[in-house]
């Protein structure tokens, strides 16, 4: 393992951290992405083989696989590119991992638009404990960004999340024979404890404006989450574990 010492808030490579921490276009370019923290730096150690470079502060120990990087740095400079306001004195850098194609499958989650880090890590790492696969639909959040892995505790770590288009997505699931179903707040839209969601995709729409349109318009089947009449809606990502747990129970 080699071992370096920065000193230098100027650092290229700290300020190639800053850039990544805050912009997804800069983590797609380098193809590289950061996570703080030393407890989800022992989530990537033990799951994660694109475990880079290790930044740590004077006098925070970890154990390090031997081809990761490490740097030392003092706790003003870790202060300075930490996004913590506490830092833990752990940062980070994994390659992001290549993309994979999306394979459709009875039993999955898709997710439309999601924009909450909080709720997609929240999504991810409910997921991962259920074993549900999920699929990511345009508009959602990066699942790379810091929040949404510290959110998501780890869970990007042991399962890395799909990343797909409707088009993509609608075609694949009819070729497979795959239904679509959607969360919906309609008339028609049938009590998900009477349907067989084990055998659907199911769709969970953005915090705000719910399932596109024009996803919506197109899906084989429209499900809805009972609630009390006066309540308007649910947290996307406590709709999204009532959904997932009723895929595991039917």
């Amino acid at each position: 393992m080699t071992e370096q010492r920065i000193t230098a808030r100027k650092n290229p490579l700290l300020q190639q951290v800053r850039k990544l921490l805050t912009s997804r276009k800069a983590r797609e370019k380098a193809g590289l992405f950061v996570a703080d923290g030393t407890k989800l730096l022992q989530e990537a150690v033990s799951w994660y083989p694109g475990l880079d470079t290790v930044i740590l502060s004077d006098g925070v120990e970890a154990e390090l696989p031997e081809h990761v990087r490490l740097i030392r740095v003092p706790e003003d400079v870790m202060e300075s590119i930490s996004p913590m306001q506490t830092p833990q004195g752990a940062l980070f850098l994994c390659r992001l991992p290549e993309k994979k194609a999306f394979t459709p499958q009875a039993g999955m989650l898709v997710l439309d638009g999601i924009q909450d880090p909080g709720n997609l890590g929240t999504i991810l790492r409910t997921a991962d404990a259920l074993d549900v696969p999920v699929a990511l639909l345009e508009g959602c959040a990066d699942p790379y960004s810091h929040k949404v892995v510290r959110a998501s505790m780890g869970a990007v770590f042991r399962r890395q999340p799909v990343q797909t288009t409707w088009q993509e997505l609608q075609a694949g699931c009819k070729n497979a024979g795959v239904p679509i179903g959607v969360t919906a707040l309609s008339d028609r839209a049938e009590d998900i404890r009477g349907a067989n969601l084990s055998r659907m995709a199911v769709v969970i729409g953005s915090e705000g404006q719910g399932v596109r349109k024009e996803i919506l318009d197109s899906a084989d089947a429209e499900l809805i989450i009972p609630m009390n009449p006066r309540c308007e809606s649910l947290n996307a990502a406590v709709a999204a574990t009532i959904v997932m747990w009723q895929m595991m129970n039917k």
